[in-house]
């Protein structure tokens, strides 16, 4: 039977060389407790820990690749129906991502100090399970872009507290000519 749904990824895992855990994200209920994921992530670990130049596998009745840089494992999990094409692509969208974001030096001790941007370029790769985008160049625009400031949005399309900042920044700039 061919999966014709939207969800297409389960969980996004990053692990550190030692199997602890670096950033885990799961979408669905099928590891809703912390003690099953960290059992998933466990085996996990263990049937891929010596194969550091990337798989893919069936662990768990689900397909999972995974791809080593430095000292971190990435791992995207699917359904085992799913199209292991779609989810290499979903792989190689994130991880370059994450690259161009921390200038190529991916390590978990520089991933967490960069976990903000690295949680940002996830959650513009995949949203609840749901594939958003895999081109890692959009990805990094999307996580880098600046934020527009609030004189830049019309008065009516913000809220009360943006309205009332928006008129002291001017009324502060005005005093101040």
């Amino acid at each position: 039977m061919v999966n014709l749904s939207l969800y297409t990824v389960k969980a996004v895992i990053m692990l550190d060389s030692e199997g602890g855990r670096v950033l885990a994200k799961y979408y669905g209920r099928d590891y809703a407790a912390a003690k099953e994921q960290k059992a998933f992530e466990k085996g996990l670990y263990e049937k891929t820990k010596r194969a550091v130049h990337g798989e893919i596998i069936m662990f768990d009745n689900q397909v999972v690749l995974y791809r080593f840089h430095e000292d971190v494992f990435f791992y995207i999990v699917g359904m085992p129906e799913e199209n292991e094409a779609m989810l290499l692509v979903i792989l190689n969208a994130f991880s370059d991502a994450v690259s161009m974001l921390l200038r190529h030096q991916i390590s978990k001790r520089i991933i967490l100090e960069n976990l903000d941007l690295v949680v940002l370029a996830l959650d513009e790769t995949i949203d609840e399970g749901i594939v958003l985008e895999t081109d890692p160049n959009a990805i990094v625009a999307r996580v880098t872009k600046p934020r527009e400031s609030l004189s830049d949005v019309p008065l009516s399309e913000q809220t009360l507290i943006q309205a009332y900042q928006t008129a002291r920044e001017k009324f502060g700039t005005a005093l101040l000519k």
